[in-house]
């Protein structure tokens, strides 16, 4: 028998992918122990609440307006080098809170999903010399050098090629697990397509898109729906805007002018269920989102992706032959007539994306930590 555990679970972001992992991870370790302690913790808003609110702002400017300088940022190692020595006074910074926290909360292992707080516990045990066990969830599909720390016990990646990338950046095979990406398990759950369709008022012999942009509701998502409208075939559009409440006002004012059948929704909790009776879905390519997607088999439209970790899962994606890429999001329509006329690529779409979902992620992952 097991003795309980105590894990600390770390992310950046209210509303992120990163939230969503360790959110997954405890729901997981919940069921398959329930007497576990798990502290779910934003290490950024912890350590740094003032300048998390900063730098998500700059980041979001960044992305929106100048990609191109988030591209140049992202995994360069001259800039990796020459932040080397302001990321150890950060870390020196924060040290003596995680401390406090560590101390009073006692855990028996610390698994974070984003390098940041990755970093900060990684120095923490250097400057302390404690032997507390560290795990790294990545979830995206490249590992960039930020998540590299020779004081990582485990790095657990994606697939099998974020692990061999991995292993070339210098880290041991032996300290990877090639376990996929964690999502809520709710999405492996079966259900009555037809009853959902009926709730919704859609046509069952319509083909239906499924239209988001994260939790976020980013990307030119207003693009992609007014492209549709000159779209041939007799689609239904569920557009997901998160909390995006200027895009959902938007599009809510234009929709009754649309000659498309729109539903739209705000930030929502059964996408699951969208995802169950959408033929298609059009989305940004984060990495949970991702995961979701493939263990539906769904394919997968994106367009025009973020430099650097949205580019990254891109090619990914499609390299394996689980996406299309569009660049122009005007474009999408031409796009989508010739998916919905081709059986035979679609089902190419769905096999590929098949061949590299980890459905079993969430409930993999907590398997390993509570034997750690």
């Amino acid at each position: 028998m097991l003795q309980p555990k105590r894990i600390i679970l770390m992310y950046i972001s209210e509303v992120s992918g990163h939230r969503s992992a360790t959110l997954a991870i405890e729901k997981a370790i919940k069921e398959l122990a329930p007497k576990t302690e798990v502290l779910n913790i934003n290490a950024f808003n912890y350590t740094n609440p003032i300048s998390e609110k900063v730098i998500n702002r700059i980041y979001m400017e960044v992305i929106k307006r100048t990609p191109k300088v988030w591209d140049y940022l992202y995994d360069n190692p001259h800039v990796v080098k020459s932040l080397e020595k302001i990321k150890q006074s950060v870390h020196r910074a924060n040290s003596p809170k995680l401390k406090k926290l560590f101390e009073n909360f006692n855990p028996d292992l610390v698994v974070c999903t984003q390098a940041f707080p990755c970093g900060m516990v990684a120095d923490y045990k250097k400057t302390y010399g404690v032997n507390l066990p560290l795990v790294a969830v990545l979830t995206d599909y490249i590992p960039h050098s930020y998540w590299v720390y020779d004081q990582v016990n485990y790095y657990i990646t994606p697939s099998e090629d974020v692990s061999l990338r991995l292993e070339k950046k210098g880290v041991e095979a032996s300290r990877i697990k090639a376990l996929g990406i964690p999502f809520d398990h709710k999405f492996n759950q079966k259900f009555n397509r037809l009853e959902i369709l009926e709730r919704l008022k859609l046509d069952a012999h319509k083909p239906v898109i499924l239209i988001m942009g994260g939790g976020q509701g980013l990307g030119p998502i207003k693009t992609i729906v007014k492209s549709l409208e000159q779209a041939s075939a007799d689609i239904q559009e569920l557009i997901v805007a998160g909390t995006n409440k200027k895009l959902y006002t938007c599009l809510k004012r234009k929709i009754k002018h649309y000659k498309k059948d729109i539903r739209l929704f705000g930030f929502i909790n059964n996408i699951h269920e969208l995802m169950q009776i959408a033929n298609l879905i059009i989305s940004k390519p984060g990495g949970v989102t991702t995961a979701e997607v493939l263990s539906q088999s769904l394919p997968m439209v994106i367009v025009k992706p973020i430099p650097g970790q949205e580019v990254n899962n891109t090619n990914f994606l499609t390299q394996k032959g689980a996406a299309i890429k569009i660049d122009e999001p005007k474009d999408v329509f031409r796009v989508i007539d010739e998916l919905l006329a081709d059986k035979v690529k679609i089902q190419q779409l769905q096999i590929a994306a098949q061949g590299i979902a980890k459905p079993n992620a969430s409930m993999d992952i907590a398997k390993l930590l509570l034997h750690i």
